[in-house]
């Protein structure tokens, strides 16, 4: 793997970017019953790219050439990341617990740094692989909130399916990201990828749309859109681009482990739930394990 070209930004946004994805949990439950899941997708994806062309429609003019020929990738990259990673979530909390959703994503970060070391032929020390394990068992312990038996009670439902798909979704949205080099720029890059996700979502949209009992949209989805498409957005979905660049997509995924516990900080300060003694002790698992596993 190459040496980081800004190590210190990156360190800075390895622990900024899980507390803007973590975001969007709460947006998820905010919006059961105000916004239908398609409908939150695609004006989230719609919305982070007409804040983004200003800054990025020079760069894409300057590549159209490259955006005509990677347009196949953008438009796998965009079913992946931004469709499945987007609406299926969503779908998938309308009838699952937010405990199967985090079980189901614990194993996300692990199947990317297999497909990392295997796939990208990136490199991880003894000492960070088990930081690797280490962070989990702090995952887990926060979603069995300090008791083995409520792992045990798990049951898993229909539901589940969709965020199965989801952080399979995932995986191979980061691996691709980084198998795939592009002759764009990051933001360039994130923004035909974007277009890419909005041409995959528009028939579904429209399909969720015409099906689906109407929902009039007011200020709540408006505000909930807006939210979603800047936070963990575009926001979010940039840094981790330049992350996967400076650290590689082993190391990078890690972050994903911060999420609970930036989830349950959030959770307190929106909802007002109290985070319970786990948290505190899933965290001192989780938070030197990342240190150790990212540190070059």
């Amino acid at each position: 793997m190459s040496a980081a070209r800004h190590p210190a930004l990156a360190q800075v946004l390895l622990w900024v970017v899980p507390a803007l994805w973590s975001s969007n949990y709460l947006i998820a439950r905010l919006a059961h019953g105000v916004i239908l899941p398609h409908q939150l997708a695609f004006g989230r994806w719609a919305l982070a790219l007409l804040l983004m062309l200003p800054f990025v429609w020079g760069g894409l003019a300057r590549g159209g050439d490259a955006v005509r020929r990677e347009w196949p990738q953008m438009l796998v990259l965009g079913a992946f990341g931004m469709w499945i990673c987007g609406a299926w979530v969503y779908l998938g909390g309308q009838t699952t617990s937010a405990t199967n959703i985090a079980l189901i994503y614990a194993a996300t970060p692990v199947a990317i740094a297999v497909a990392g070391v295997k796939l990208l032929h990136e490199r991880m020390s003894p000492a960070q692989r088990a930081a690797v394990v280490a962070a989990l068992a702090g995952v887990l312990f926060v979603i069995a909130k300090g008791e083995l038996d409520n792992l045990l009670a798990v049951r898993f439902v229909r539901g589940d399916a969709w965020i199965l798909a989801a952080a399979v979704s995932w995986t191979a949205y980061s691996v691709l990201l980084k198998r795939w080099p592009s002759a764009l720029g990051p933001a360039e890059r994130l923004a035909a990828v974007i277009a890419g996700g909005l041409l995959v979502l528009l028939p579904f949209t429209l399909w969720e749309v015409l099906t689906q009992p109407a929902r009039p949209l007011g200020a709540r989805a408006l505000l909930l859109v807006t939210l979603a498409a800047v936070l963990p957005g575009a926001l979010s979905y940039a840094a981790y681009s330049f992350l996967q660049r400076e650290l590689g997509a082993s190391r990078t995924a890690l972050l994903l482990y911060l999420a609970p516990v930036y989830g349950a900080l959030g959770a307190w300060w929106v909802l007002g739930e109290v985070p319970g003694w786990y948290h505190a002790a899933g965290a001192a698992l989780i938070l030197p394990s990342i240190w150790l596993a990212t540190r070059r």
